[in-house]
């Protein structure tokens, strides 16, 4: 049995502002950072044969937080970055329903007829990728347990070819919120989910 932690990267400057990443990049923050540590605690005594992570620094930060105690080193895969958002990349949201109103409408409550023209992606480029990448990682381990540190929208696909769901199902609950854990197992070509977007760590006291 092959189990495959899918973790989206911590919280980043630009989540705060509500400005869409997707190529580009912003730091994490201090809660993000916070949040990958506590994952990091919780994830302690589980061992990984393997640590692979989009090459965008806010996953490979996380990705590095989350193996400060281990051995392991941190493979990075193009095809487990953010979508690909052309022109939207690094506008807030209010800018961009300013200047593109009904493309985001489709974004957000039509994913199935987004479309772009500009050398972006739409959702089934990032389908596409994910299941070259799924179908490799298969190949390589047949049991144990990989770390993966990716994005949102990464995951929310994930999500869809596991469950076998069309894309317009792609924004159906439950949310991926910044360090979030999905967990995947996959045996003999079946994929399973598991765990989807748990944030339990994120709920743990302090003091």
């Amino acid at each position: 049995m092959l189990n495959l932690f899918f973790v989206r990267h911590g919280e980043t400057e630009w989540n705060v502002e509500r400005r869409l990443q997707g190529r580009l990049d912003s730091k994490l923050t201090s809660k993000g950072i916070h949040d990958a540590r506590l994952l990091a605690k919780r994830l302690a005594t589980t061992e990984f044969e393997a640590v692979i992570s989009s090459p965008s620094n806010r996953a490979v930060h996380t990705a590095k937080i989350l193996t400060e105690n281990r051995s392991l080193s941190i493979v990075t895969d193009e095809r487990l970055m953010e979508i690909h958002l052309g022109h939207w990349q690094g506008k807030t949201i209010d800018e961009i329903q300013t200047i593109d109103s009904k493309k985001y409408d489709c974004y957000v409550n039509h994913p199935h007829q987004y479309k772009r023209d500009d050398g972006g992606e739409d959702f089934l480029d990032v389908k596409d990728r994910l299941e070259e990448f799924l179908a490799s990682v298969e190949e390589k381990h047949d049991s144990g347990n990989v770390l993966i540190v990716t994005h949102g929208v990464v995951v929310k696909v994930l999500q869809l070819i596991c469950k076998n769901l069309p894309l317009n199902r792609l924004w159906d609950p439950p949310e991926i919120d910044g360090t979030s854990l999905t967990i995947v197992q996959s045996s003999q070509g079946e994929r399973k989910l598991i765990m989807e977007g748990d944030v339990a760590h994120k709920r743990v006291s302090v003091g």
